[in-house]
């Protein structure tokens, strides 16, 4: 009786985060000199009043969003005794605090300098090793990898005030945290923006390339360039699309989605049987296929089984003599308390280019 439970559980799982693709939830560290301690809000009006004011246009900038607004805002609030311009404190206690939380994308103050983004960045990458999958935007660093978006652009107008990079990284939290899953946020206009620092194409190609997140002016409005992340070096372990944002998001909520599910549904809760693996198959294919179906990933394109190689590993270490086992004799075999899978899937890119012939 226990198949049709867990895969309702997986299908819940899927619906749940097909929905959720809609948007996502932003992390914020901010320095202010009144408030301090941990926030989560949904909505602009929902901000402590007693912010300080370049602190709420912070805010503010993280909720315009880009289809969607972000799910909420997590804030955390570190007390500095003078203007956050004048401090660059740790921020290890906000970093603990979001530690705790389940955040998307994260940002540090308005005025992040560059020891504040490198502390965000390892902090970051140490958070993705314990299967984590926050994601951080920061200004001007080149992290080289796939959950950094290096957002490098200044000289950003908006009304009468101009920022540089590090105070407009909430708005671009924002507006990737609020890109449905199925598209990506290439191309995607910044209405309030009047003007930039200004690149020529070929700078603006160099720049991408180097994995930088930069606004570009198409002459009539500000968007955003390329949704790309800060990963440039490629080997065996990080192809092309790691350097997509679109892709990296999709296949995070898949980890994530799979892993947590696993553990709450499965682990510790069915004898390690070959029957019950089929289980476990048969439930993260259909997870697969409701992602199929919302357009996420391609049709056609999952696949899981055990991993006969794997298995065959472990097998060999516990001096099973294989060589006189079929495929299906090695998938049915005892693996204690181990279970070995592999999977397959492909996340549909985005249009980002298009080549038109006209024949005249």
């Amino acid at each position: 009786m226990g198949l049709p439970s867990i895969n309702i559980v997986f299908q819940t799982a899927a619906d749940y985060s097909i929905k959720m693709s809609q948007k996502g939830v932003v992390g914020m560290i901010l320095q202010d000199p009144i408030v301090e301690g941990a926030f989560t809000i949904t909505k602009v009006s929902d901000m402590d009043t007693r912010f300080s004011e370049e602190n709420k246009l912070y805010i503010e900038r993280a909720f315009t969003g880009y289809i969607n607004q972000p799910r909420s805002l997590v804030i955390y609030a570190i007390k500095v005794t003078s203007e956050p311009e004048e401090q660059f404190p740790s921020l290890k206690a906000g970093l603990d605090y979001m530690a705790t939380q389940q955040i998307d994308y994260l940002v540090g103050p308005y005025t992040t300098n560059e020891t504040q983004a490198t502390e965000i960045k390892t902090w970051i990458l140490e958070r993705r090793k314990e299967n984590a999958t926050p994601k951080a935007i920061l200004p001007k660093l080149a992290a080289d990898n796939e959950a950094i978006i290096n957002f490098s652009t200044d000289s950003i107008v908006v009304g009468e005030k101009t920022y540089n990079a590090n105070a407009f990284c909430s708005r671009i939290a924002g507006l990737i945290a609020g890109t449905p899953m199925t598209i990506s946020c290439t191309y995607a206009p910044l209405t309030e923006v009047s003007n930039i620092e200004r690149k020529n194409k070929n700078d603006m190609d160099t720049a991408i390339d180097n994995g930088e997140f930069i606004l570009m002016h198409d002459g009539k409005k500000v968007k955003v360039a390329r949704g790309v992340t800060s990963l440039k070096t490629i080997g065996a372990d990080k192809s092309e699309i790691f350097k997509k944002i679109k892709i990296v998001e999709a296949l995070d909520m898949i980890r994530y989605d799979l892993a947590t599910t696993i553990e709450d549904t499965y682990i510790g809760k069915f004898a390690n049987s070959y029957d019950n693996k089929c289980l476990l198959l048969t439930a993260i294919k259909g997870y697969f296929l409701r992602m199929e179906a919302a357009g996420i990933l391609q049709e056609g394109s999952s696949s899981v089984e055990i991993d006969l190689d794997a298995q065959t590993a472990f097998l060999q270490e516990k001096g099973v003599n294989v060589d006189e086992m079929d495929e299906q004799e090695i998938r049915e075999a005892d693996t204690e308390d181990k279970v070995f899978l592999k999977a397959t899937v492909k996340v549909l890119d985005a249009i980002e280019e298009v080549s038109l012939n006209v024949a005249v």
